[in-house]
Parts: structure tokens; sequence; C-alpha cells
């Protein structure tokens, strides 16, 4: 089993800059992929970006070129990066695990998920 916590997330204004940490335990998550979805109010679970083992990522249209995402294998943590933050930006942020290295778009390819941590962006 993996537990994945979720920090960092918070209330600020759009331009702002936030980072989230997701921490793992109960197993090295180097060999994993690992990805961030967040979920607007309403909406559905939305993919963000993800890293694979090799550490090649890739980003929602959304947030390209504002988001990076990033691997500390020697911390077990995984982080995300946010700049210029827009209202849009404004969901709960999850963590997820694949033990498969999927390095999926989709919720469905993770194993894995933390209980997330709120990012509300104000305009």
């Amino acid at each position: 089993q993996v537990q994945l916590i979720e920090s960092g997330g918070g209330l600020l204004q759009a331009g702002g800059s936030l980072r989230l940490s997701c921490a793992a335990s109960g197993r090295t998550i180097s060999t994993y992929a690992m990805g961030w979805f967040r979920q607007p109010p309403g909406k559905e679970r939305e993919f963000v970006a993800t890293i694979r083992r090799s550490s090649s990522t890739w980003y929602a249209d959304s947030v390209k070129g504002r988001f990076t995402i990033s691997r500390d294998n020697a911390k077990n943590t995984v982080f995300l990066q946010m700049n210029s933050l827009k209202a849009e930006d404004t969901a709960v942020y999850f963590c997820a695990a694949s033990t498969t290295n999927s390095g999926s778009f989709s919720p469905s390819g993770y194993d894995y998920w933390g209980q997330g941590t709120q990012v509300t962006v104000s305009s």
C-alpha cells in the first residue's frame, strides 16, 4: 500500500504562485509514474500533469507553460509548482500514483490517491 498526502494548497490572488507537495509513504515511488489531477467545483476530475519514472513529463494544455511537475525520489515526494495562477485553476488538487508507470491522462490509470488539497484563486 502507498499512502499519499498532499500539502501546500491555499487561497491567493490571480497571478500568484503555489507549490504543492505530495509525500508518499509505505513504498518507494521511484518506479511509479506520478500524476496531479484536479476537480473544480461541480465538475469532473481532470488531468493536470504527470511524470514518469524516467522524469519525462506531460501537461494539460490549460496549464502548459505555467505549471511544473517534478519529483525527488530521495524524499519520496512529488511537487507541482504553479505559477501565474488564474481563477479557473480553483479546484481540489489530487496526487496519484501509477504502479505500472503508465503516465496516463486518465484517473483510471492510477492506483493510489491522496485526499486532496484545496487551491482557491481569487480574480
